[in-house]
């Protein structure tokens, strides 16, 4: 049985990363994600675009021991696949996979799993219209755009999701995390998009998450950089021990 991982609640704050290697290489990918387990991850993000990605991932579950989240954004059908291949997240916007037949087959598949959906609002791919109403990307409009989704997925009766809104601005990140988590009560992914290079993209996302984390928002972690994925897992360790929020020793239970 694989390591679990629990988010939410009173459980630690999660570290995790994604991996940058072609999916459908599995020894790379695999080899990676052991380098982050290593490191100290809790959850690894794959990208699963298609379906040989999809058959690529069903290997890869099977080959390490920590949580994977299945990184999904329109096709419905690879969310079926992999949700029956044992992903531990199926990170997808239910607002993407169009009709609600389909929205209704994916909550089914994650229900008949016991997978969690993590749905993943960005300031960078808005809604058209909610582009048009507020002209440019702010809070109001990633809250916005986050309960459309938690509309779709409420009219299902599903609770087992998380919620991240992301931008690269940390003032509007924060602002929407803010107000998000006045509104809902599932855990929240935190992170700073496109935080940038090395040392740009440390600074940004310490000062973002470590706002949110200080006020006792947020539940799992992710730090973007433009650099190796295990140097996000060390910059995640160092921002919760500043915080006195976790240190490395314990092994603790994340499923996400």
């Amino acid at each position: 049985m694989l390591a679990g991982c629990l988010v939410g609640g009173k459980n630690p704050i999660a570290i995790q990363s994604m991996t940058n290697t072609n999916t459908c290489d599995v020894i790379s990918t695999v080899n990676q994600i052991n380098d982050l387990q290593a490191a100290g991850a809790d959850i690894v993000r794959v990208s699963v675009p298609g379906f040989d990605e999809a058959a690529a991932f069903k290997k890869i579950k099977t080959r390490v021991n920590i949580p994977l989240i299945t990184d999904i954004h329109f096709d419905y059908k690879i969310a079926l696949k992999v949700a029956g291949y044992g992903a531990d997240c199926l990170r997808i916007n239910p607002g993407n996979i169009g009709k609600a037949d389909k929205v209704r087959e994916v909550i089914q598949a994650a229900i008949d799993n016991n997978v969690p959906i993590r749905v993943g609002v960005n300031a960078g791919s808005l809604e058209k219209d909610l582009q048009k109403k507020y002209g440019e990307p702010n809070a109001d409009a990633l809250v916005e755009s986050a309960l459309r989704h938690v509309d779709i997925l409420d009219k299902f009766n599903f609770e087992n999701y998380k919620m991240s809104l992301k931008a690269s601005n940390i003032e509007m990140t924060v602002e929407a995390y803010r107000k998000i988590s006045k509104i809902i009560n599932q855990p929240l992914h935190l992170g700073i998009t496109e935080a940038g290079s090395y040392r740009a993209g440390t600074v940004k996302s310490s000062i973002g998450i470590g706002m949110l984390l200080s006020e006792g928002i947020g539940d799992t972690i992710r730090i973007s950089l433009a650099s190796d994925p295990v140097d996000e897992i060390k910059i995640g360790w160092d921002i919760l021990r500043s915080l006195n929020i976790r240190s490395r020793g314990v092994k603790n239970n994340c499923m996400s």
